[in-house]
């Protein structure tokens, strides 16, 4: 047996062995592993649900976990029995029903195994109604109103389709939450009934095409963008521990323009970090993959392998919780806003999604002629109908105050939802378009030059980072999420959109006497109707936004222009239509999200209050009165110094225009709509408070540009983003 004392602790390294993870104790001779051997440990998954259950169990859960089938609620008992037994061997004490609430972050309520024995001591157990039931107190979560304070009880349910795993010797069991009337509340079950929608759908075009397919996926790759931060100087800055961001600070000497960070070499600081949390994530089965520096200074980048949409969206809240734990082990903090620092990129969080059987057909694989693919053709142009006819929605999926910060950006795509498909798919639709068999290919292979280099094989598509749907050769990226998001919303739009195209195409197709001609007639429809969404140009450009307005696409700049969307009467026609939220769920949801944004600004807003009048105003007065001080003694021996007592007088201007600044926020502030309807509300913080708290920062960045550093009362931004 390994004995738990992880490669972190001695700062040792392997090198030279592909694949290792070292695991010793300090005081013992070092022990290796290879990464296949610790895959997974902590996880309760088939490999180990084979070993500890008898083989009918296994067969009915694997029915569950790999065809959808319903639940044998008969296995539960058994399943508990060797789970229990298996947690404490891994030396668990306690489990507890993982799920995902309404506030975009995990929630756990933890129970010890043990039980009162008759002779005084315990014993340990764990029932098959602990697995499939918990019980959770709603009212303490955000329900958008649907539960009062004193309608407390909810519920958690066992998902056996998404593995229990091991975390601070706790078992945790991934769960469905919703009321005691029923609603759901939480993240993970909207996902899910998506995911069925979007199979059903599915099945129905596919069985014109023969397959033998008995469920369709939708999968997800979620690369998670983040930035580091030195944990002693984190904890100097109030506003990055209130708020995730900086609320102040002036622009580095050095920012991202010398493009030195992008793939550059790993410091030794961060690569620990990154190696520790790989083989957390290894552990828990996180399929974590690829590591490497982003653009900006102290930005890094985890991605995973792909995995179905609801373990996916799981792995990834895990994710993001392991790489804010790790940090602080490596006297780090891990910043997952959207925008932690002005001036230079922002984060965000790619989700890359794909369809694919259970015979593992990938449904958006163009293959060698896609002209004449008919199967990728239809699902291709069915996700174009939908992103084109949804785009509003898909927006609000990413509307929060920190994305509002970094989206368009020349680092994000725009607020404008288009979909790239680069030139060869372009080509093909616009050969369709047009009633052309052939069209002008621009696959082959790129030729270096240089004699011993091979030919590079060119893809169908270049990447188009400016847009916020695109093709990438068998799946679609969506680059607009924040990388603070729970991707839960994101694809529960994207399937349900999606099905509902499905939807519309398999109706057509079932009344249809030839249904292989109609499908011929139903891509090139699509193609005519919808091609507007299509934009394989540069997204940044004022001329793309004249366009867009001319071909009739939504733009919705900021979180309260595109939150009314959802509810909408074509939204939520969309959502009862296909049984993936109710009306009440819709609106929650809608009030859930605004009364997001308007909580997120108005702690900004304080925090830069009391920053400005605690920290700023007291440092700058200071200073101001040092060179003051150092005019009045010059003058008093007869030197003369215009330079000093112009520096002097720019710090008393300084000083009053950020006072006037302070009063105008103070002011704003105290006349915040009270009992009025959340949008009006958010709508204020978007229109005056948020005006009022940049014109304050930008007196105090100003300030913080002439002000002696000893008087600076926090770590600049050179301090944040180089000392780590």
């Amino acid at each position: 047996m390994v004995e738990k004392a992880f490669y972190y602790n001695c700062r040792k390294q392997l090198s030279g062995v592909p694949f290792i993870s070292f695991v010793a104790d300090c005081g013992e001779r070092g022990k290796y592993m290879s990464v296949s051997e610790i895959f997974g440990e902590n996880v309760f998954n088939l490999a180990t649900m084979r070993e500890c259950l008898p083989k009918a169990t296994v067969k009915s859960l694997e029915k569950t976990i790999k065809d959808g089938t319903p639940l044998d609620l008969s296995v539960a008992e058994v399943v508990a029995n060797a789970m229990k037994d298996w947690a404490i061997s891994k030396g668990a004490t306690h489990y507890t029903h993982w799920f995902q609430p309404m506030t975009g972050v995990t929630a756990e309520k933890h129970d010890a195994f043990i039980a009162p024995a008759d002779d005084g001591k315990v014993i340990l157990e764990f029932s098959g109604k602990n697995l499939v039931k918990g019980e959770s107190d709603a009212s303490s979560f955000p329900s958008g109103g649907i539960r009062a304070t004193f309608e407390a009880r909810g519920y958690t349910a066992w998902d056996p389709t998404s593995f229990a795993f091991i975390k601070d010797d706790t078992l945790c069991i991934p769960t469905a939450f919703c009321s005691f009337s029923g609603e759901v509340l939480d993240m993970k079950t909207p996902l899910m009934r998506s995911v069925e929608v979007l199979s059903k759908e599915a099945l129905r075009i596919l069985k014109f095409f023969g397959s033998d397919a008995t469920r369709v996926e939708s999968y997800v790759g979620a690369e998670q963008e983040y930035f580091l931060v030195d944990k002693e100087l984190y904890e100097q800055r109030k506003d990055l521990m209130l708020t995730g961001r900086t609320l102040f600070g002036c622009k580095p000497a050095k920012g991202q323009e010398m493009d030195d960070h992008y793939y550059g070499v790993i410091k030794e600081r961060v690569s620990a970090y990154m190696k520790e949390l790989d083989n957390e994530l290894w552990k828990l089965g996180v399929l974590a993959k690829t590591k490497h520096n982003e653009v900006a200074p102290a930005q890094h980048e985890l991605a995973p392998v792909y995995d179905n949409t609801n373990i996916a969206t799981d792995h990834n809240q895990l994710t993001m919780e392991m790489m804010k734990r790790i940090a602080q082990r490596h006297n780090l903090v891990c910043l997952l806003h959207e925008k932690p620092y002005e001036g230079i990129n922002g984060s965000g969080k790619h989700n890359n999604w794909s369809l694919g059987t259970n015979l593992g057909d990938n449904l958006l694989k163009p293959g060698k002629d896609p002209l004449h693919n008919r199967r990728f053709l239809l699902f291709l142009t069915a996700v174009i109908k939908a992103v084109d006819t949804y785009g509003d929605l898909l927006r609000t999926t990413v509307a929060t105050a920190g994305n509002d910060r970094r989206l368009g950006g020349n680092e994000a795509p725009p607020s404008i939802v288009s979909m790239f498909l680069g030139e060869d798919l372009t080509a093909v639709l616009e050969a369709i378009r047009t009633g052309n068999d052939t069209y002008d290919s621009v696959k082959g292979f790129i030729e270096t030059g240089v004699v011993s280099l091979p030919s590079i094989k060119r893809d169908t598509a270049d990447r188009n980072r400016t847009s916020p749907f695109a093709f990438t050769g068998n799946k679609f990226e969506f680059r607009m999420p924040g990388s603070s998001q729970s991707v839960a919303n994101i694809n529960i739009i994207i399937n349900t959109i999606v099905a509902d195209a499905l939807a519309d195409y398999a109706d057509a197709l079932e009344r249809a006497a030839d249904p292989m001609a109609r499908v011929d007639e139903l891509i090139k429809e699509t193609v005519i109707n919808h091609g507007r969404i299509i934009f394989n140009g540069n997204s940044y450009s004022d001329e793309w936004r004249e366009e867009a307005k001319k071909r009739g696409l939504p733009i919705l700049q900021t979180t309260p222009e595109a939150l009314p969307v959802l509810i909408s009467d074509k939204v939520k026609k969309l959502f009862t239509r296909h049984g993936v939220f109710t009306n009440v769920e819709v609106e929650s949801r809608y009030e859930i999200l605004l009364e997001n944004y308007v909580k997120t600004v108005n702690i900004e807003a304080l925090t830069t209050l009391e920053m400005a009048k605690q920290e700023i105003l007291p440092a700058c007065l200071a200073y101001t009165d040092t060179m003051v001080s150092s005019v009045a003694l010059k003058d008093s021996v007869g030197i003369k110094a215009p330079g000093t007592r112009l520096l002097a007088e720019r710090l008393s201007d300084g000083c009053e225009a950020l006072i006037g600044t302070i009063d105008a926020l103070d002011a704003v502030m105290a006349v915040v709509p009270e009992g009025a309807d959340a949008l009006e509300t958010a709508s204020y913080y978007k229109d005056e408070v948020l005006p009022a708290m940049e014109a304050l920062r930008e007196n105090a960045d100003t300030l913080e540009a002439i002000v002696g550093k000893e008087y600076w009362p926090f770590p600049t931004y050179t301090d944040l983003l180089y000392k780590v």
